[in-house]
């Protein structure tokens, strides 16, 4: 008999010292460390059919939703096997299933380490992009805030050449410096 996959999962969190929030006996949740987004949350659900995989990406977008939304549909073409998806309130997750017959093998481990690596190659190299998409007046607000406060920018320096500029239009407009900007 097979190791059961949320067995598996614990297993392979620990021998790679990853963090995991076993949720249920069917359910467990890896935390992976990344550098654009600095921490992806992988739910893994095992079923009697499927072995399901669901991460959060990202939050509903605040502008430019047309253009956010179709860049996930082209990326979903590129992304084999994983996609991205929306639920209700329009946040955004990359989801996978696979058959329970994909770790009955002796490479269970390698499927299960190419999966979750995929994920956070998907989750933190589409970070930035997405924010930069639904997000950049939110963040153009932010940095005008912090630069009127002296306050570090370094969070925001992924995207110093999209909210630095002369066409930031927050820049100067910070005189209650006790007001904090929205956050993306």
């Amino acid at each position: 008999m097979s190791e059961a996959v949320i067995d598996l999962v614990r297993r392979w969190a620990a021998e790679n010292e990853v963090e995991l929030e076993a949720v249920s006996e069917s359910q467990a949740v890896v935390i992976l460390p990344g550098e654009k987004k600095l921490k992806t949350n992988v739910s893994i659900r095992e079923t009697a059919h499927t072995i399901d995989f669901q991460a959060f990406v990202v939050r509903r977008p605040d502008e430019n939703r047309e253009r956010f939304f179709q860049w996930l549909l082209q990326q979903n073409g590129r992304l084999g096997g994983l996609s991205f998806s929306v639920d209700r309130y329009d946040d955004v997750y990359l989801n996978a299933s696979l058959p329970p017959q994909a770790f009955a093998g002796a490479d269970a481990d390698d499927v299960l380490d190419s999966y979750l690596g995929r994920f956070l190659a998907i989750a933190d190299r589409s970070f930035n992009d997405l924010l930069a998409l639904g997000f950049l007046t939110s963040m153009k607000r932010e940095w005008a805030w912090r630069i009127a406060r002296g306050e570090s920018t370094r969070n925001l320096q992924a995207f110093e050449h999209l909210v630095a500029g002369d066409d930031n239009e927050f820049i100067g407009t910070f005189t209650d410096l006790d007001e904090e900007p929205e956050r993306p």
